[in-house]
């Protein structure tokens, strides 16, 4: 996956009058939808907004890492040591009708099983004492209590005291445990890099203009408030600053949402990361560091992450209530074994043999083996899932908050209509602004020259070209004078047009140029930003499952209100002209209501709203800084895969309740006949049958998991 390209070529070629040409689509003039794109987009709390934490992320990750490696090389160690446990244990030895015994055979197992206790039991044992602190017993409590049971009392028998040792269920148990831990790490192991990831958009180095007009290369760092510094074309501006010298067009997309190139001249705002056109500018630096405005979405993405709900896994909580019932059910077997006349190293291998199977193996796979089997799913359908706890709650999911540009729309300009004029038709028209076009990089420029080429229309090499300062271009086509201009020239010259038609079009937020050839108007061409094919059944289908989808959007108000119609998004759904920080307040805002929301997003201006949903699902086009926010991340920037996230989180959450209830029957047949309750009638479990049981649980919880499908 990589980054959204600038929007602007970082021009090989001579500038020429190539920078004038970019004013014949100053918006001002096109349809009024300019308001928004001179917008101070500083407005952001002026906090104390540091970089603390970057590293954090980063030892953060390496802990991760190196856990998922501890319980690698636990489990194969492990493995190993239980292979000889199982052939000297006494009680599988019986199950399976052979024997193997030589003098100290039962020290030995001793001695295996203890390195298999300590060793392959310390995450557990640990786990259990932390658990304890927080007064929260879980699925380590449950695990705990089982192998401390289990090597406790074969220890006492290996040394003497009546009844049959448990070495076996001890190391089994544990290799079981480490496994499924290891496959759930591995699995969701997400660790995020966003906040590095924001800190990458900035250039290392910045030209600093001195005092005496040199210019020199400094790091970013070493800039201060009032430095003057060079941008040439194509470079990613330093740090936010106000332009004192040059004109140019700036891609803000990736920043602020805005699908077109915003022109920035004398006294406009620059914000740090956002990438120069065509022009090169001169800055006075205004914020760095910690006040910049890349900063301050750090922080925004930084607090959302730490307040995210953690929600407990639901082994978790069957663990948790297992362990409850596990200890009653012990303490009731002891008391009334003894209570009916049995010695009590008879009553004491029963209760131990009731607290030894109360862990059910199939219990610490049930929910891993889903979690590794939907991760693979949802890779091999282009959903990467970062953040598991987020992605099984999409369930539940009410509302789907859709960013506009490069999320339901292409971000490229693509010719919408073409009214024509004096008897010429729409390839005439086309063919001819194309031609002249084509001299030019302006995304307005490729969305007219795209469209011809998919119409096969043939363009005509033009005879001149020269652009009109801040209007539009002319040169001569075919013989023709032809001008391709905004409609601020059209009404200065007075330029006959269909107004009507025009103000229709303008309404709806698009783009019009019109074409004049001989000084007569042949027509008018209007442009937007393209709708994806799949944003219209994504939508369709959203309400279909009872979602409703909403629009948030950096853009004009005409823009997004005519995209909305068109994916036929309810218009009191659609907020348009929303800063960054005002987009993350706008999930909060649907929050506090009580709807569950999830945010589709792919610019860095989207990062604190991915962070704040309860699902944030970053378009795989998009920026790193999205999709190391997100909890999904969609490869294919297909708007339809957002459905296909819900319908494989339903999915995966009925295997998880599936297995588990798998797990829990076995202890739901095991736990009373372990318990004696019907020894009356001369039914008793012996621990090998319940060595069966609980293998065929585990058979039962794999092969379910296998069979997830979408």
């Amino acid at each position: 996956m990589q980054k959204k390209e600038p929007s602007l070529k970082q021009h090989e070629e001579p500038p020429s009058s190539h920078t004038e040409h970019e004013e014949h689509h100053n918006h001002e003039d096109h349809n009024g939808s300019t308001g928004h794109h001179h917008k101070n987009h500083h407005h952001v709390a002026p906090e104390d907004h540091g970089h603390e934490g970057h590293g954090g992320h980063d030892h953060h990750g390496h802990d991760h890492e190196h856990m998922i490696d501890d319980f690698k090389k636990r489990f194969y160690i492990s493995l190993v040591l239980t292979i000889p446990i199982l052939l000297l244990s006494p009680m599988i030895q019986m199950f399976l009708g052979f024997e193997l015994t030589f003098p100290g055979s039962m020290y030995v197992l001793f001695a295996l099983a203890t390195i298999v206790f300590f060793y392959g039991g310390w995450p557990f044992l640990t786990g259990l004492a932390d658990e304890l602190r927080q007064k929260s017993p879980g699925m380590m409590t449950l695990i705990g209590l089982a192998i401390i049971v289990a090597y406790g009392y074969s220890s006492l028998v290996i040394f003497g005291f009546q009844g049959k040792n448990f070495f076996w269920e001890l190391a089994t148990l544990i290799d079981i445990m480490l496994l499924g831990h290891w496959i759930e790490m591995r699995s969701v192991m997400n660790a995020s890099n966003s906040l590095e990831e924001l800190v990458k958009l900035m250039p290392k180095e910045a030209h600093l203009i001195s005092e005496n007009g040199d210019v020199m290369e400094v790091p970013v760092s070493e800039l201060n408030e009032g430095d003057h510094v060079l941008i040439k074309p194509g470079e990613k501006v330093p740090a936010d600053g106000t332009v004192i010298k040059g004109n140019s067009s700036i891609d803000e997309s990736m920043l602020t949402g805005e699908s077109i190139p915003v022109d920035k001249q004398k006294e406009d705002e620059l914000i740090g990361g956002s990438i120069n056109g065509e022009g090169s500018l001169t800055i006075s630096i205004k914020k760095t560091g910690e006040e910049g405005y890349l900063s301050q979405v750090v922080n925004l993405v930084k607090e959302a992450q730490e307040t995210k709900s953690k929600t407990q896994a639901l082994s978790d909580r069957a663990a948790k209530w297992l362990f409850y019932v596990a200890l009653s059910a012990g303490a009731i077997t002891l008391v009334i074994w003894l209570s009916i006349g049995y010695p009590f190293d008879s009553a004491l291998e029963r209760t131990v043999t009731v607290l030894v199977i109360s862990c059910p193996h199939a219990l610490g796979l049930a929910v891993p083996l889903v979690v590794a089997k939907s991760t693979a799913l949802s890779a091999q359908n282009g959903l990467l899932i970062r953040n598991r706890t987020s992605f099984e709650e999409a369930r539940k999911l009410e509302a789907i908050v859709f960013d506009k540009t490069g999320t339901l729309t292409k971000g490229e300009f693509g010719v919408t209509d073409i009214i024509t004029q004096n008897n010429k038709s729409e390839t005439d028209v086309l063919q001819l602004a194309a031609s002249l076009e084509a001299q030019s990089e302006h995304p307005i420029a490729r969305g007219i020259v795209q469209t011809a080429n998919e119409r096969e229309i043939r363009l005509i090499e033009p005879d001149d070209f020269e652009s009109i300062t801040g209007k539009g271009l002319q040169g001569r086509v075919d013989g023709k004078e032809l001008k391709i201009v905004s409609p601020g020239y059209a009404t200065e010259y007075n330029i006959q047009y269909d107004e009507n038609q025009y103000d229709k079009l303008a309404s709806d937020g698009k783009t019009v140029i019109f074409v004049i050839a001989d000084d007569q108007l042949h027509g008018m061409i209007a442009l937007a930003d393209q709708i994806k094919e799949t944003s219209v059944n994504a939508i369709k289908k959203l309400k279909e499952m009872g979602i409703q989808p909403m629009m948030l959007t950096g853009d004009n108000r005409q823009v997004a209100s005519w995209v909305g119609r068109q994916l036929d998004i309810d218009e009191d759904e659609i907020f348009a002209e929303v800063l960054p920080h005002e987009k993350a307040d706008k999930i909060k805002e649907i929050k506090r209501q009580g709807t569950r929301v999830a945010m589709t997003g792919d610019g860095i201006n989207d990062a604190p709203a991915l962070a704040n949903a309860d699902l944030g699902i970053a378009v795989g086009a998009g920026t790193d800084v999205a999709m190391e926010t997100a909890d999904v991340v969609l490869a294919k920037s297909n708007s339809e895969d957002v459905v296909a996230i819900i319908n494989l989180s339903q999915a995966t959450y009925r295997k998880m309740i599936q297995n588990l209830w798998w797990a829990a029957g076995y202890n739901i047949i095991a736990l009373p006949l372990a318990a004696g309750v019907l020894y009356p009638i001369g039914i008793l479990l012996d621990p090998a049958v319940g060595a069966v049981l609980m293998s065929l649980s585990t058979i039962v919880v794999a092969f379910n998991a296998r069979i997830l499908k979408v």
